[in-house]
């Protein structure tokens, strides 16, 4: 029956809402056409089953010419020729297309049932959408065709509720990836893992080799009823990734492509070197040292920065080499340098389908050629991709299914560019000029290392063959034999070259690589890595649907085997013969190789039943048996059941008589699920022998004057280690209202996590060996998600808004903490807790610190002065420490925040006129407190070596008669190389690391159709497209909130880009 709602949709064409775009899906057919002749304007009425039609847009086919209908559904045209072809279409109705022939026309549209027979992809099989009972998430290609990104896990942030998207500790690199969860951490065990399960085109890999121009659609399987089928893989969840296939129509060639413009989304501003230089003297006064730059050296700085010099060192010191740090003067901000101010990216897509009603195909190709940020040495990533599909219908009751699919990635990098480069940055003083007076970059500051220092290489081939037969000997009786194979190969290759700077004659001069660390001057170094992974999987299923009245059956059961085969081997050699042939056989020195094996295996029975009585009443039942090589002996094999129930009250009688709800809601779904799963995301706990390593002259004493060769005893097996069990109760709500302009979607979840792997339990030292670690820790993990669109038109614009809103916290239910010490793990400690002290503001003077010191007396420090942090004696016993430091006796420490990002949200925006589309997308994280620390953060740290000094850094406290001036209402204390004790983490600087950021905005045109059929193409659109445009925080303008964790510290890592997109899509 046809629901709708004329008031509403009046009151929005009248107030001219238009902030979206629609879609409607062609379908030809027109009932009851009425025909009066009428000279080149068509008149006529739509109505639907209940009477007119409100806002229906009438447009002539293939042009911008266009009306609405008014409120007795009538129109009337202008410039129409007869045999022109009208369109007509409304939100919810299938859109119609009739000949005019002169006459007034009287159409009578259809509601448009495909929403509400829309199907979902689930495990071995699919389902509709209306009869799921499970808690799934669907992701349609649009979502990801729409957005010109480099890899599936960006353009799937903050789309789907639930599905948690993080940057890495590689940044921005061109080959990062995004650590990923679904719901929320799922596990603290020891060497466990929560990552969701990757399934695309049913076989196990990574979402990133995918082009996401080739994906029909991604369904995310939240709950354990609908992700059990997979069993013990799919503890924390599913994301079936389902490609594109050929199709029965005509043959259809498809190109997209774009060039982008890339740069860095928030830097940290530098101090000039001038207020660099007071600020550092500044910090050595406040530790009590002596200045770190003279007064010659000020003034040449000066000099420098207002052009009075050129050059920004000399050679003080005499000894012919370049002086620079405490006695340079040159003005460099080190972040403008070692980042481009942009860089150019390409993208190209190309896929060809077609097919019969025999056999379809779908082929594609794409090659994205993207240029990194890094402005010394070689910083590029490329990606190959091909994807062939055929499905051949050997006979009525057998088809044959067959993929292939490769992918290719190289990037190359300057070998010195790891965490410690990035670390680094800011380490380098802007006294220091990036070139020497003779041109030639200066020692120390490790562009030398990044531009000649050598490359890195990294290839990557991914290979995938599927086969498949699809049997069915009866009507709704499926069977389907699937064989699947992967291969991957990493190629991967440094070679660490001797560096040169060059005196102040310009004769070069040899010098180590990392300073002295590992590598001497003029010492070189190669390296390759091979690692090959084959992966191997089988699946046997059948089912079987019947209706019997209004009862509809289906059962499906079947088996899948899998096996996981690895091999990798490495070699290493230092003294290079010549350095312009970086190769292992022109090593000459130190010559090491390496390399294991690693085999692991699942198998698993499986079956599913579902029930549904009039699309009312629904249920499911999964069961899946699975056995896995990493456990042994009686804890091979688990079971792991589900069960499902759904309620569509909007079916009930009781509701279909009700007259508002009946027109206005169509669907009205209570589900409620519950399951269980193991999780095999472990470390190999479970060897099927063991080993005892050996090491060369490693003894920690002498005999006869040298170490000796000495080997360790091997662990303890625990017989006793399990499986990691997930219990999930789930509850949900489905709402469709307003003829489907309306959707939302609401689940809470509880998760439980039983048996994780934790501490081993103490023993005495007279074991001899480790002792075994077991399971004995549990977690709770509660939380709720909400889905939110619409979707209308007023006249000739289509709008249309969606919202993702989610959040979970975890508590830790059992730990093996005893004494509840607040440095680890203990019973009730929610994940991400902050301890901290609560500060109580900075001394304005020394009277005001010696009496809190007086009545507060600190547990750490010294010297403390006006300027510094005081904190509160919150249990007033006339001290500030963390007491015993357990729960219950930790003095003034007390949890003053949590660091999981809450509230995760997406909101999308779309809208389009007479061709034009708009849409813009909101991602960000509504609560998240975050503790910063190091350099980054405070400026002086760490002594002077370790010290880095932004704009932001300034704004730090000075008393009266300060060289740089008085500063009371500072935000940080006063500045100072051994200034820990101001840097105690405490609710004074605990950050709000939530954020909202524009991660795309964009705006397109399609060409009309009466254009591009001339030139032999269905559709041309043109786009601009931009990510990462503005970012709203209250965290902290030296740091980007998205991009906190680094290796080295909070902020150090290859920056985030913002980009500038044009692009060009063709259908021909």
């Amino acid at each position: 029956m046809l629901r709708r709602l004329k008031t509403v949709s009046m009151m929005l064409f009248l107030m001219g809402l238009s902030t979206g775009a629609a879609f409607a899906t062609s379908a030809a057919g027109v009932d009851d056409v009425k025909v009066t002749q009428q000279s080149e304007t068509a008149t006529g009425v739509v109505k639907d089953a209940f009477g007119e039609v409100v806002g229906a847009s009438v447009v002539v086919k293939g042009t911008t010419n266009g009306v609405v209908t008014d409120f007795e559904g009538k129109f009337s045209l202008d410039n129409v020729k007869k045999g022109d072809i009208l369109e007509i279409s409304f939100v919810g109705y299938k859109t119609q297309e009739v000949k005019w022939n002169g006459t007034p026309l009287n159409i009578l549209l259809a509601e448009d049932t495909e929403m509400l027979e829309e199907v979902v992809v689930v495990g071995y099989g699919t389902q509709k959408k209306t009869n799921l009972t499970g808690s799934v998430s669907m992701v349609d290609s649009e979502v990801l065709e729409s957005r010109p990104v480099q890899n599936v896990q960006q353009a799937l942030q903050g789309v789907v509720p639930g599905l948690n998207m993080s940057v890495t500790t590689g940044g921005g690199a061109l080959d990062a990836g995004m650590s990923m969860n679904i719901r929320g951490a799922g596990t603290v065990g020891d060497g466990s893992t929560a990552s969701p399960l990757v399934l695309i085109d049913g076989i196990e890999g990574d979402m990133n080799t995918v082009n996401p121009n080739d994906i029909a659609s991604i369904s995310v399987l939240k709950d354990a009823a609908s992700a059990s089928i997979y069993g013990a893989r799919a503890a924390f969840g599913v994301i079936l990734i389902t490609t594109k296939g050929g199709n029965k129509e005509k043959v259809s060639v498809n190109y997209t492509g774009n060039v982008r413009f890339s740069s860095v989304t928030d830097l940290p501003e530098m101090l000039n070197s001038y207020d660099f230089a007071r600020y550092f003297n500044a910090a050595a006064a406040n530790a009590g040292q002596s200045p770190v730059f003279d007064s010659y050296t000020l003034d040449m700085i000066q000099k420098y920065m207002s052009g009075q010099i050129d050059y920004g060192c000399e050679d003080k010191n005499g000894d012919g080499k370049w002086d620079y740090y405490t006695t340079s003067y040159g003005n460099t901000d080190w972040f403008e340098e070692v980042y481009k101010d942009y860089a150019v990216s390409h993208e190209h897509n190309l896929s060809i389908s077609g097919g019969s009603e025999k056999l379809t195909y779908r082929v594609s190709g794409s090659f994205l050629d993207q240029n990194g940020l890094i402005n010394f040495g070689e910083d590029k990533f490329k990606r190959y991709t091909i994807d062939a599909k055929i499905s051949a219908k050997l006979a009525d009751w057998v088809t044959l299914n067959y993929s292939t699919k490769w992918t290719r990635s190289d990037y190359d990098r300057p070998s010195y560019m790891t965490g410690l480069f990035f670390h680094n940055i800011a380490r380098r003083w802007p006294t220091c000029p990036v070139y020497d007076p003779n041109g030639y970059l200066l020692e120390g500051m490790e562009l030398i290392q990044m531009k000649e220092g050598g490359v890195q290489t990294e290839q990557k081939n991914y290979y995938t063959q599927q086969v498949g037969l699809v049997f069915e000997p009866i009507k709704d009786w499926h069977i389907n034999v699937e064989g699947s194979m992967r291969t991957y190969n990493q190629n991967q290759h440094y070679a660490v070259l001797p560096v040169y700077s060059h005196d102040i004659n310009g004769n070069p001069i040899l010098h180590s690589w990392d300073g002295g660390a590992s590598y001497a001057p003029g010492q070189s170094r190669v390296y390759d890595y091979r690692y090959t992974e084959d992966y191997f999987t089988t699946n046997i299923y059948s089912d079987y649907s019947k209706t019997i009245n209004d009862h509809y059956f289906k059962v499906m059961a079947g088996f899948n085997a899998e096996l996981f085969k690895t091999n990798d081997i490495w070699g290493q050699g230092d003294a290079l013969k010549d350095a312009g042939i970086p190769y292992l056989d022109m090593a000459s020195d130190r010559l090491r190789t390496g390399g294991g094996a690693n085999h692991t295996s699942i198998a698993g029975f499986f079956a599913r039943i579902n029930y549904s009585w009039k699309d009312r009443y629904m249920i499911e039942l999964n069961g899946r048996y699975d056995g896995s090589s990493r456990f042994v002996g009686d804890k091979r094999w688990g079971f792991f059941p589900s069960t499902s129930l759904g309620w569509n009250v909007a079916r009930e009688d009781f509701w279909q008589n009700w007259e508002w709800g009946a027109e206005n809601i169509s669907t009205l779904k209570l589900r409620a699920s519950w399951g269980q799963l193991g999780n095999t995301a472990t470390k190999s706990w479970y060897p099927f022998y063991l080993t005892q390593s050996t090491g060369n002259a490693n003894s920690g004493w002498l005999i006869g004057g040298k170490k000796v060769n000495i080997a360790s005893m091997p662990g303890i097996v625990s017989q006793a280690l399990t499986w990691e069990t997930i219990e999930t109760w789930n509850i949900g709500l489905d709402l469709n209202m307003f003829n489907n302009r309306l959707n939302l979607g609401f689940d809470w979840f509880t998760r439980y996590t039983y048996d994780m792997v934790g501490p081993a339990p103490d023993l005495p030292n007279a074991l001899g060996t480790s002792v075994p670690k077991i399971n004995n820790a549990d977690m709770k993990s509660v939380g709720w998600e909400l889905e939110l669109g619409w979707r209308d038109r007023i006249g000739e614009v289509g709008y249309g808004a969606k919202l993702v809103l989610s959040d979970a916290q975890q508590t830790v239910t059992r730990f093996p903490n005893e004494t509840m010490s607040i440095g680890q793990y203990y019973n009730g400690r929610k994940i991400g807790e902050i301890w901290g002290y609560t500060s109580a503001g900075i001394a304005q003077s020394q009277q005001e610190m010696d009496a809190w010191i007086a009545n507060n007396n600190p547990s750490w420090g010294g010297n403390w002065a006006a300027g510094d942090l005081m904190y509160k004696d919150l249990n007033g016993d006339g001290k500030v420490n963390q007491g015993a430091s357990v729960v219950g006796d930790s003095g003034d420490y007390q949890i003053i925040g949590n660091n999981t990002p809450r509230y995760n949200f997406g909101l999308n925006l779309d809208a389009n006129w007479k061709g034009f589309d708009f849409s813009m997308f909101w991602q960000g994280t509504l609560k998240r407190d975050y503790w910063l620390s190091g350099p980054y953060f405070w400026g002086a740290s760490g002594g002077m070596w370790q010290s880095a000094a932004f704009a932001e850094h300034m704004d730090f406290w000075r008393p009266e008669g300060h060289e740089l001036g008085a500063n009371y209402d500072a935000y940080f204390p006063r500045a100072s190389f051994d200034g820990s004790k101001n840097q105690q983490v405490s609710t004074g600087y605990l950050q709000d690391a939530s954020y909202i950021r524009l991660k795309n905005i964009q705006l397109g045109y399609t060409l009309p159709a009466a254009w591009t059929q001339k030139a032999g193409m269905s559709s041309v659109r043109i786009y601009v497209s931009a990510d990462n445009l503005l970012t709203i925080s209250d965290i902290s303008g030296m740091f980007d909130p998205e991009a906190l964790g680094g290796d080295w510290g909070d902020g150090k890592l290859y920056p985030l880009q913002k980009t500038i997109s044009v692009g060009l899509n063709v259908n021909f």
